[in-house]
Parts: structure tokens; sequence; C-alpha cells
């Protein structure tokens, strides 16, 4: 049966996605600070799991163990990813920590291709990542280790992500495999951000609500439904806009102004993930860890 986002183009579902999900992001940086990186990404899952436990309403019998231990190891992946990575925001930009963070699905699309191409391009986004963390003009005290490493442990389970949403996918139907794993992110995280909850006035959750919706319940749906059937091509030239987005974002939403350097930076990185995730790619990093 053909749905309304069937008939979509599957890079504009992607394309969407990476602008909700960035806005979302900006928009969770003006709440980690007042009840921290768990409490925020437990308030959020937990509106996102409920908006689509509600739409999707989704069967809990029925599913083979292995599905179960897919769609398990989705949520623990998801959840975490989120966690590391609003943890990032208390110390970097969105623009840095995104950009980090993209390391993850970068390092998976050249490991799977094992192209010697692929591998330069790697250096060329380690580069990119020292120019945008500044290590050559901070001193090195003085570097935001702690946020530089939450990043790449979110980036880290971003690529566990791409396979794992892929997997997924090919499991349950539609978005059913999607809500089960939010439950699953929502458990995994509940113990980081429970002390924060007597903080949650009406004004949190109304912002709660809006990174929910922004940051998970649309910009995944819309990744599982296009992961389905985009290009290789496509799909990698549309994720490497990531952090371009994620530093408009940041821009727009919270005035973060980015210096030449880490612009450069950026800019290695995003030539970087285009050439392994799209120019040449012979496969989705998703469908090739899949095979």
């Amino acid at each position: 049966m053909t749905t309304a986002a069937d008939r979509v183009p599957a890079p504009l579902l992607v394309l969407g996605g990476i602008i909700s999900v960035q806005f979302g992001g900006a928009l969770a940086q003006t709440l980690v600070p007042v009840i921290g990186a768990g409490g925020s990404v437990v308030m959020r899952l937990l509106f996102a799991t409920t908006l689509l436990l509600l739409v999707v309403r989704p069967r809990w019998r029925g599913h083979s163990r292995r599905a179960w231990v897919t769609v398990g190891a989705f949520g623990v992946a998801l959840g975490l990813m989120n966690f590391a990575f609003y943890g990032s925001l208390a110390y970097l930009p969105i623009g840095v920590a995104v950009t980090i963070e993209f390391i993850g699905p970068l390092a998976l699309a050249a490991a799977l291709s094992r192209r010697l191409v692929d591998g330069l391009a790697v250096l060329a986004a380690a580069a990119g990542v020292v120019l945008i963390s500044e290590a050559l003009h901070v001193p090195f005290a003085d570097l935001e280790w702690a946020g530089i490493l939450l990043a790449l442990t979110a980036g880290a389970f971003w690529a566990a992500y791409i396979v794992l949403s892929g997997r997924t996918g090919a499991e349950f139907p539609k978005l059913e495999g999607l809500a089960l794993a939010m439950v699953v992110a929502t458990v995994v995280t509940l113990p980081f951000g429970v002390a924060s909850i007597p903080q949650w006035d009406s004004a949190i959750l109304a912002k709660g609500l809006g990174i929910a919706v922004l940051s998970s319940v649309l910009p995944y749906s819309l990744e599982l439904l296009a992961l389905r059937r985009l290009r290789a091509q496509v799909f990698g030239i549309l994720l490497s806009v990531e952090p371009a987005f994620a530093a408009l974002a940041g821009l727009i939403v919270l005035g973060q102004r980015l210096a030449p350097s880490q612009l450069a930076g950026m800019a290695l990185v995003v030539a970087a993930s285009a050439l392994i995730l799209g120019v040449g790619a012979r496969k989705d990093p998703a469908q090739s860890a899949a095979t």
C-alpha cells in the first residue's frame, strides 16, 4: 500500500530531517543549561515516544527474536547517541559538536568501503576536526576535551544508529520499529535525567515538546522511511551537509559565530563526507552493513 510519504522523493525526506534535527538541536542547547543534558534528553524522548506510540500504535506481539534484538540495539544506540550529543552541547557550539560527531558515520562508511581515497578523506576530516576544535590556537589545557570526547562518543553511536536504522526498517513495517526503539531509548536514558523532573515547569515542558517533534519524531521518521529507497550517492551527499546546517541553526537560533579557521575545518569535513558517502560510493552504509 502506497502512503503519502512514499510519494515524496526520498532526498526531500532526508533534507527535511536534517533541517529539523539541527534546529531542534539548537533549541535544545538553550534547555541543557537549565535542566542538564540528562533531563533534556529524557524530556525529549518521553514526549517523542508518547507521540509515536499514539500515532503508530505498534504491535507488541508477533515479532521474531531477531527483530526484538535489532530494535533493542537500535533503541540503546539512539538513546546514548542523544545523551552524549546533548552533553557535548554544554561545552561546544552546536556547529562544532555536530561536525565532530559526524566523524562516526564518516569512519563507518570509509571502513565499509576500504578504498584508499576514503582513508585519505578521513584524514582530511580529522584535520578539519582539529581546526574546528581550535587546537592550533587555544592552549592545550583550555580545550573543551569533555565536549570533544562526548561529541566523538555521540558519533560512534550515530554510526550504530545508521546501521541499525536500516535493519529495523527491514524487520518492522512502517514506523513500528522506530516507536518500539524509542521506548527502549527512553528507558535507557531515564536514570540520567530523573533527578531533573522537579524542575520541569510549563515553559520548560513547552520547549521540550518542540524539541521532541523537531529532533526526534520528525527527523527519525523521515530518515527511516527514506533509507528504504534512497540511492547511496544521494544519501551521502545530503548527509554530508549536516554540519553546515548545524552551524546555520546555531547562528540563527543562538547567535553563535564560528571563526574562519573553524569554518575552514567544517568545509574539510563536509568535502570528505561528500567524497566518502556520495561520490563513487557503491552502497549506503546501512545497506552495506546489513548484507
